[in-house]
C-alpha cells in the first residue's frame, strides 16, 4: 500500500479539523498555514472530501471547512480509499481471493499479498481521526517551529512523486 502526497495532505488537513472539531468552520488559508500545506492543492483536496461528505463548507466571512461527522466516525480506510484507491496491490480482498482460487501457479504469491493486506486494512478500518488525536503529538516541539519533514504521518508509506498513487 502507498499513501500519496495528496493522501498525506488530506490526512493532515483532517487531523487539523479534528483538533478544532467544535470551533466551527476553518478557513483554507488557516489550515494550509497551520499544516504547512500548499493552499491551492488543499482547495482541490477539500473539495474532493466535501463531495465524499467527509467535510462540509460554510460561506461568508466566517466560512471555511469543518468535519461533517464526528471524528470518531471517520475511519482512515475511508479517507485513503477515497484519495488513493484500493488498500491492496490487486484491489480488494475479494479480488485477491479470486486470484488465489483460479491461478494455481501463483496462488502462494497472491496469498502473501492477502496476508499483508488484511492486517493493514484492519488497522486502517479500526483507526479513526479521533484515535489519531487522542494519541497526541509524537514530538513535543511546537508545530510552528518544527521542520516540514519532521513528524509526518505514515512516512514509510508515502509514495514518492505524483498525486494519485494506487496500490
Amino acid at each position: 500500500m502507498k499513501v500519496s502526497q495528496k493522501g498525506l495532505y488530506a490526512l493532515q488537513a483532517l487531523m487539523m479539523l479534528t483538533r478544532r472539531y467544535n470551533q466551527g468552520a476553518i478557513r483554507i488559508r488557516d489550515i494550509a498555514y497551520e499544516e504547512n500545506l500548499p493552499e491551492k492543492f488543499l482547495e482541490l483536496i477539500l473539495l474532493e472530501l466535501k463531495n465524499a461528505r467527509i467535510v462540509e463548507s460554510a460561506r461568508g466571512a466566517k466560512g471555511g471547512y469543518q468535519l461533517r461527522r464526528p471524528p470518531a466516525e471517520i475511519r482512515l480506510s475511508e479517507i485513503i480509499r477515497l484519495i488513493d484507491g484500493p488498500l491492496a496491490p490487486f484491489g480488494d480482498a475479494d479480488q485477491l481471493r479470486s486470484l488465489i482460487d483460479r491461478d494455481a501457479d501463483h496462488r502462494a504469491l497472491y496469498q502473501v499479498f492477502l496476508d499483508v493486506r488484511d492486517p493493514a486494512a484492519k488497522i486502517l478500518y479500526n483507526t479513526t481521526l479521533a484515535d489519531l488525536i487522542h494519541r497526541g503529538p509524537a514530538n513535543p516541539k511546537s508545530r510552528k517551529n518544527r521542520k516540514k519533514s519532521e513528524g509526518t504521518l505514515l512516512p514509510m508509506m508515502v509514495a514518492s512523486g505524483g498525486t494519485q498513487g494506487h496500490d
